[in-house]
């Protein structure tokens, strides 16, 4: 029986470890939740509901419950602050590029503070990214260097806004799972 609570246990352990790095992607804007989703049923087909350690369907929901959740209020945070500010369509989407590309090289950047700073920079990185996409798709819609700014800014704190509703929102789901782990 102690084997059998000890396999469970690194089970769990190599679980919870891979859940908190793929909650540390979403910071580069990729997929973490969703990769959080996939580590989680993963773990719940190995581990049996009512074994030590085990999680249910219902864990699994929430966990997807979360993931749909946080990739919402990402979208949705970006895209209000650029519309408020007056954005057009092509800003919009040219910030969403822009944070993409910044993401990328925030992770390099950082790389000199081994895994905060490149999460950090990719986070900043991200949200500089998003108001220079945006800037020059105002500029080419042919919106004054004034306004440009302004909806440039209002995209990055949009970005950096839904990126950490994102991570709350991942990080809600992982204390869902151990929850779940020692109950």
């Amino acid at each position: 029986m102690d084997n059998y609570l000890s396999i469970n246990l690194i089970y769990a352990s190599a679980s919870i470890l891979l859940t908190v790095i793929s909650l540390s992607l979403n910071a580069s804007g990729a997929p973490g939740n969703w990769i959080m989703l996939v580590i989680v049923v993963a773990y719940a087909s190995l581990i049996s509901s009512d074994a030590p350690y085990g999680i249910g369907v219902i864990v699994i929901i929430l966990v997807l419950v979360f993931a749909i959740f946080g990739e919402v209020l990402e979208f949705i945070t970006g895209a209000i602050s650029t519309r408020k500010a007056g954005g057009s369509k092509r800003g919009m989407w040219f910030s969403v590029f822009g944070s993409v590309v910044g993401s990328f090289a925030g992770i390099f950047i950082g790389v000199p503070i081994p895994i905060i700073g490149s999460l950090i920079a990719a986070l900043l990185f991200s949200g500089a990214g998003a108001l220079l996409g945006a800037y020059y798709g105002e500029r080419v819609e042919g919106k004054s260097s004034r306004e440009a700014w302004k909806i440039g800014i209002s995209s990055f704190v949009g970005r950096v806004l839904g990126s950490i509703f994102k991570i709350l929102c991942g990080l809600i789901a992982l204390i869902c799972m151990v929850i779940a782990m020692l109950l």
